[in-house]
């Protein structure tokens, strides 16, 4: 199995990979300027929080993308 195959049977190409790759590092950079926005910038409790629950969501999604990529090749 030299290529992921999606549910459509086609599979991902290398420069749609190399996409995917960048969107993950992408939400793991946005991730760790709103943890340090949380934590350093704003005074305010629930702001602090909301904000630190959004970076922990892109955390999240950008940790799964970039396994994805890296165990499709």
């Amino acid at each position: 199995m030299t290529e992921l195959v999606l549910l459509t049977g086609t599979g991902i190409s290398p420069m749609d990979m190399m996409w995917i790759s960048f969107y993950s590092i992408g939400f793991l950079l946005i991730a760790s300027g709103l943890i340090y926005l949380s934590r350093q910038k704003i005074n305010n409790r629930i702001i602090s929080t909301i904000v630190a629950l959004i970076a922990y969501v892109f955390l999240i999604i950008g940790f799964l993308t970039m396994v994805f990529v890296v165990m499709t090749f």
